[in-house]
């Protein structure tokens, strides 16, 4: 299927590699595949530019912009508001450039809802789902980055759960193996979808 330009969506459980996968999906087809750049009220982090990491937004702009409906999707997690704008994508699309958004479950079902009847969506929207083997390859992958206390690894886990129960919603399950099985099998599907 030759599509003009689409939104590839990636979600899964924590640590089941998504960012790594899309990271490298856009080492390898940018200029012409480029990331989604969501927006949060949160501080940015040390590093962290606005506009290349996310769009900064103070809570005040935030809520402007959702009542605006300038949101296809927004949530509340923690302390924070983050929000994926319908600029950083309608831009894009009607460019002929594809995106990658790595998104939550809750986030992708909104865009598949949303994708039925906004005529930018409709018919550009790819999701893929990362299926880990097993809770055990997610907490090891966890500790292993060596950035979660043991009980937010344990409340990743209980999440992890819920959050594959939703991978028959989406268009393509990738069941985890090793990262460069899994690569291949996200750049496959991004090639058949893109007509490459």
């Amino acid at each position: 299927m030759s599509r003009s330009s689409l939104l590839l969506l990636v979600s899964g459980p924590a640590g089941s590699g998504k960012t790594t996968l899309c990271e490298r999906l856009l080492h390898d087809f940018g200029p012409k595949l480029q990331r989604v750049i969501t927006s949060t009220t949160r501080e940015p982090r040390e590093g962290e530019s606005d506009g290349v990491d996310y769009h900064f937004l103070s809570e005040a702009e935030f809520q402007e912009k959702l009542l605006a409906g300038e949101f296809y999707e927004s949530a509340q997690v923690h302390s924070g508001c983050y929000g994926t704008l319908k600029s950083s994508i309608q831009d894009q699309l009607t460019e002929d450039v594809d995106l990658v958004l790595n998104i939550d479950v809750q986030g992708a079902a909104s865009f598949r809802e949303i994708a039925m009847v906004d005529p930018v969506l409709r018919g550009q929207l790819v999701t893929v789902f990362i299926h880990p083997i097993s809770t055990q390859q997610i907490q090891d992958r966890l500790e292993g980055r060596g950035k979660d206390s043991p009980e937010e690894i344990e409340r990743r886990l209980v999440t992890a759960q819920l959050e594959i129960s939703h991978r028959d919603y989406f268009d393509h399950v990738i069941k985890s193996g090793t990262k460069e099985e899994d690569y291949q099998a996200f750049r496959a599907i991004y090639e058949v979808e893109r007509g490459i």
